[in-house]
């Protein structure tokens, strides 16, 4: 599977390894590279394309506000996750008036940058195999939100389930026969436990998955799923 580039510019090392290990969680994403500051970050986009940048606001020599600037001035055909400690209604506007596609107050969670990613790969699908837009797309565009196409036998997902990362979560499946664990799951789906607990219970109420207990681990009794139509 190819995996989208993703961009950190980010001055604190060790925030931007976290930064980093966050988002290869997430199996359709790889680090392509790490920056220090603005400077450097333009000068590697001058070389390189990257689908995605997480950019920090505070950085010496050029700041985060002054690079999105000049990636939109300079037309890198980029998304851009914006990450701060600001949090004034100032640097929001200012930021989202340049067309980011989240935005991040430190401290946050891998789990909220996941849904950060989420944002950007609906964006990629709505966009994705048309060069003609409708309503529907464009209105999915702009929520984050990948497009339901309601038909008869296509309803909408309740809040918090992404298509994409649901799509994710039953090919995993599709491609297992036996009994899986949250823990098997998440390592080889990249998603965080917290979301691989929240999908998996949508599969089973949407009766796409059994569940069942293992009290056999010794220790704390675990809960296992496996695909209905599979022995």
């Amino acid at each position: 599977m190819e995996k989208y580039k993703v961009l950190i510019v980010e001055d604190d090392p060790m925030v931007s390894m976290i930064n980093a290990q966050y988002v290869e969680k997430n199996r359709q994403f790889s680090v392509a590279s790490s920056c220090r500051n603005g400077q450097e970050a333009l000068e590697y986009l001058c070389e390189n394309k990257v689908d995605l940048v997480v950019l920090d606001v505070f950085m010496p020599y050029l700041d985060g506000i002054d690079t999105l600037k000049k990636i939109r001035a300079s037309g890198y055909q980029t998304e851009v996750i914006m990450v701060t400690a600001a949090n004034d209604t100032s640097t929001l506007e200012q930021t989202m008036n340049l067309g980011v596609i989240d935005y991040l107050i430190k401290p946050f969670a891998m789990e909220r940058l996941n849904v950060a990613l989420e944002k950007f790969l609906s964006k990629v699908t709505a966009l994705s195999g048309t060069s003609v837009l409708d309503q529907s797309k464009v209105d999915s565009i702009i929520s984050g939100k990948a497009e339901v196409h309601k038909t008869s036998d296509v309803r909408a997902y309740p809040k918090g389930i992404q298509e994409v990362t649901l799509k994710t979560v039953r090919e995993y499946f599709n491609q297992k026969s036996g009994w899986q664990t949250v823990d098997m799951v998440q390592e080889e789906t990249g998603l965080s436990i917290v979301t691989v607990r929240h999908y998996l219970s949508y599969l089973v109420s949407s009766g796409e998955l059994r569940e069942s207990i293992n009290y056999s681990t010794g220790g704390r009794p675990s809960m296992l799923y496996k695909k209905l139509n599979k022995d």
